[in-house]
């Protein structure tokens, strides 16, 4: 099997891994008796923790210029939490063992996206061509995973959790060492990287986009029943968002040039809004599942184009370092305010007001992407 094809499998089992723990954690723990403000706070906590935990890793990566036998321990401990978590029923548990979730499992997505766009270079291949297959194995874990649940039960996502990530951590394996750079990190070359403004500008904006997008993730389950559907619609919900991201992914290359990158992000913000409004006045639950189509020119757009933007500021010796700030900017601290807000929003006024609020959210990050495609990025 070669290095590339070994590669694009992992995707595939990895991202089923992520599907699994993002899409249906919110589902499983109201079916244990959890709230939603509950949940918002539970989410929000694990967060918290991934803000310090991701760039904590990503700097272990960096000085030890090694990411696969980071990330195979990150894996491994994953695996093993991840197991436990979904056969936790009481409140306390299920606080501990996401905060564990949040210290190894949330961390290996950055190193995963250095390793698959640092190999991608080396190999010569497209880097949508790869993560497409973790797209596509999102995609299909949240469909099959939905039925599988209905027909099984609850119970059964664990062990569904536990046969993914054993699969992922073999394809893992083999697969080749990258290093983060060829020469020694320098934290003088970092600390000028996060005083330029175009640096503050751009995470930011991140931050204010992913806010609205990591409510969306962490909710729509609950807006799903709300609006009469159930696990297996919102099941469906994934799938729909994945499998587009796994056709744009294939083309996102093409799309997106060098510095255009702050253009597309801002016309993804822009999209961001539009579909968060049409959700909010939505009257059916197979409606929300139909507007999921967007999750191709949203996040894709949006995220593609911020890790092309940030490859070309970052110094080279901290790429990893700058990754993993991007994914706690993105998954992290939005995380924070999107899951406890979102909570209470959501059980205090309902889905609608949860998801209009997400639609306005989104136009301020349209209106600050306006100004930093207009705004050169000193030195690139």
């Amino acid at each position: 099997m070669s290095v590339v094809t070994r590669l694009k499998g992992f995707n595939f089992f990895y991202f089923a891994m992520f599907a699994l723990f993002l899409s249906f954690l919110p589902i499983y723990s109201a079916e244990v008796g959890v709230s939603g403000t509950h949940i918002g706070f539970i989410l929000g906590m694990g967060s918290l923790i991934s803000i310090f935990a991701q760039p904590l890793w990503g700097m272990v990566s960096d000085k030890t210029r090694t990411i696969k036998k980071v990330l195979l321990l990150l894996l491994l401990s994953s695996i093993l939490v991840g197991t436990l978590l979904f056969q936790a029923n009481q409140i306390w548990s299920l606080i501990t063992l996401v905060a564990l979730m949040n210290v190894f499992f949330l961390p290996t997505d950055p190193l995963v996206e250095s390793l698959n766009f640092q190999t991608s270079q080396r190999e010569k291949v497209n880097y949508g061509s790869v993560r497409m297959f973790g797209a596509l194995g999102y995609a299909c874990v949240s469909l099959t995973a939905g039925y599988a649940l209905k027909l099984w039960g609850m119970d059964s996502l664990s062990w569904i959790f536990f046969g993914a990530g054993c699969l992922a951590l073999l394809l893992a394996l083999g697969l080749s060492d990258v290093q983060a750079s060829a020469s020694r990190p320098s934290l003088h070359h970092l600390k000028d990287f996060f005083r330029q403004s175009h640096t503050w500008i751009f995470f930011l904006i991140v931050l204010i986009v992913a806010i609205p997008h990591k409510m969306n993730d962490t909710f729509i389950g609950l807006y799903m029943e709300e609006l009469g559907g159930d696990v297996q619609l919102t099941g469906m919900s994934w799938f729909v968002m994945t499998i587009t991201e796994t056709i744009m992914f294939a083309f996102v290359s093409r799309i997106i040039k060098p510095g255009k990158e702050a253009v597309w992000m801002t016309v993804a913000a822009g999209f961001y809004a539009l579909r968060f409004l049409l959700s909010s006045m939505i009257a059916t639950p197979y409606g929300l599942v139909a507007l999921q189509v967007f999750q191709a020119l949203t996040f894709v757009l949006f995220y593609v184009g911020a890790l092309q933007y940030l490859y070309r500021i970052v110094p080279e010796q901290w790429k990893s370092t700058g990754q993993t700030v991007l994914t706690a900017t993105f998954f992290g601290v939005s995380g924070i305010i999107g899951s406890t807000v979102g909570g209470w929003l959501i059980d205090e006024y309902g889905g609608a007001f949860l998801y209009r609020g997400m639609g306005l959210f989104a136009l301020l990050g349209l209106a600050l992407g306006i100004y930093l495609a207009r705004k050169p990025a000193a030195g690139v």
